[in-house]
């Protein structure tokens, strides 16, 4: 972990004022000064600071439903950012597992712990994220064979990973995907031939969305460690 971030989990100081006190000298860790806010730091390490030691509170887990019009971000652009959402402590500290786009809903993780957070969104995870998929057009058999197998996408050099298509109505699916390019889910569509109109996301790995609109809760400890866990495919 960096050392800012090691300061904030530890003291009430925000991320600016501790790389202030980092860079004058204020720090040592195991009895050496550093003034570099970037040093990485272990649970083993002896951080002191104002003749004490400090101990990093135990990392947050939060799902979020996600509305439309926000934005996937720790900080406000053209739409508001969803950490406005939360009334936590600290809430900058926090950071988005998997975003999601302006246009898109649903289901996002928000964690202070970036090791759990890489764990879940790293390539070789292939953890499952799964959709509400509003279509323009009717989806075909065509389409759904040529999506459970992998379509080529532009600008990529391989096919996507094989999805899962569960048809509710015609124009209605639940889509599954282990892969977290840049507007995949719109982007498969385009490939065969369709439109996404509305998109929601509803599932990360075995955890679904259960809260409102615009609320959020803890995650449960069952919960972290599932999410933490090896793909089973």
């Amino acid at each position: 972990m960096r050392l800012d971030k090691f300061v904030c989990k530890s003291t009430s100081l925000s991320r600016t004022n501790a790389r202030d006190v980092i860079s004058q000298g204020q720090l040592s860790v195991n009895k050496q000064v550093i003034t570099d806010p970037a040093f990485q730091v272990h649970e083993n390490n002896t951080v002191m600071y104002q003749q004490g030691r400090l101990t990093a509170r135990p990392s947050r887990y939060f799902m979020l439903h996600k509305p439309l019009d926000t934005l996937s971000s720790n900080v406000d652009g053209r739409y508001p950012s969803v950490l406005r959402l939360i009334d936590v402590p600290q809430r900058d500290d926090l950071h988005i597992v998997g975003r999601l786009d302006a246009d898109t809903s649903g289901l996002l993780l928000l964690t202070d712990d970036g090791r759990w957070s890489f764990d879940i969104i790293r390539p070789l995870r292939h953890c499952n994220k799964t959709y509400h998929v509003s279509l323009r057009s009717p989806i075909t058999e065509d389409a759904i064979l040529k999506l459970t197998h992998g379509v080529q996408l532009q600008n990529e050099s391989q096919l996507t990973r094989p999805a899962t298509v569960e048809v509710l109505t015609p124009k209605q699916v639940l889509f599954t995907i282990t892969e977290g390019k840049y507007h995949q889910v719109k982007r498969m569509f385009a490939a065969v031939g369709n439109r996404v109109n509305g998109l929601h996301r509803v599932a990360i790995g075995s955890l679904q969305l259960d809260v409102d609109v615009a609320q959020w809760r803890e995650l449960t400890h069952s919960e972290i460690h599932a999410l933490a866990q090896p793909s089973p495919n």
